[in-house]
């Protein structure tokens, strides 16, 4: 009699344990990346997307990157409801330039997404061409104090590094002498100084860094408080320290506004492990030369006016 109780009570915490396990449905996130499809971002997603099963057994990332930028956002936000198992990328970009610049453009805003988590930070470089020999933020200073005009390789028209550019030389005074010129991608902005196109390029530090190792570019400075402290282009200047306005780039996963806060704090969870992963953190360094950056909402929205603040002031420079 006591083996049959035994056997009874053993069958129902099987039972009881099946039962709990069926309340925790796995769900598959798709996630949109709606910049270049070989870019960083949509690297860096792909990357958190394959760890994503070693941190869960509910929740399994899967990336998409394709071309679109707003285009893309408005559809998804137009195509999408809270929970839904869907995020996006969302940065400085479209919150802080085309809001400012082409408003337009945007069918969204940002009461439109619900913060998840930050995927990086880079902080962008200016690399100038060897034959200057620019080497500090006081070399550059002294360029510009000769009044000569300044050519800057930028990854599109309106982008972040255009900004970046037209803010530290706009803040330098030499706004009027300034001249932005638009690349297709930020890796042929990186190339074009090397060859002679320009004088001056703002890039990631990645996508520059051949080209600093063959001696064809200086890197002059960082787009940061401080100095770059890891990889190989530690101890270079941030331009902040020297006074002069900056920003990082940052990669915001989003879910659509409504999304039940158990499931966004189950993927910020998520997300937090990936980049806390030794493997991701080592890559993100070495490889891609980004930082792992989590942040708050509040720390979200001091960076999306910070850049505002920046657009305001110097967009006669970028826009004309």
């Amino acid at each position: 009699m006591k083996r049959r109780i035994l056997s009874i009570a053993l069958l129902a915490a099987m039972c009881a344990a099946l039962l709990a396990g069926c309340g925790q449905k796995s769900a598959t996130w798709k996630v949109t990346c709606p910049w270049a499809p070989s870019g960083v971002a949509a690297m860096v997603s792909q990357q958190a997307a394959t760890k994503s099963t070693s941190y869960s057994d509910t929740i399994t990332l899967v990336a998409e990157a394709i071309k679109g930028d707003a285009a893309t956002v408005n559809t998804w936000v137009a195509d999408t409801k809270a929970n839904d198992t869907e995020l996006v990328f969302v940065g400085e970009g479209l919150l802080s330039i085309t809001s400012i610049l082409d408003p337009a453009k945007m069918q969204f805003g940002y009461e439109d997404f619900v913060f998840v988590e930050n995927l990086y930070s880079s902080i962008f470089v200016l690399s100038a061409d060897a034959k200057l020999n620019i080497g500090s933020v006081a070399d550059l200073e002294a360029y510009v104090q000769q009044g000569t005009e300044i050519s800057v390789a930028v990854n599109g028209a309106t982008s972040s590094e255009a900004f970046l550019a037209a803010a530290l030389f706009g803040s330098m005074g030499a706004g009027d002498k300034l001249k932005l010129t638009p690349y297709q991608s930020a890796a042929e902005a990186a190339q074009a100084v090397a060859r002679g196109e320009t004088q001056f390029a703002v890039s990631h530090q990645s996508q520059i860094l051949e080209t600093y190792q063959q001696k064809g570019v200086t890197v002059v400075c960082a787009f940061d408080e401080g100095n770059i402290e890891n990889g190989p282009f530690a101890g270079v200047e941030g331009v902040g320290q020297h006074g002069y306005p900056y920003f990082r780039n940052r990669c915001f996963v989003m879910a659509r506004a409504g999304t039940d806060e158990k499931k966004v704090a189950e993927l910020k969870e998520l997300y937090g492990k990936i980049l806390a992963d030794a493997e991701v953190v080592e890559w993100l360094q070495d490889t891609m030369l980004l930082e792992v950056d989590t942040m708050s909402v509040a720390d979200v929205e001091a960076h999306v006016e910070n850049v505002k603040s920046i657009v305001n002031e110097y967009k006669d420079i970028v826009a004309g």
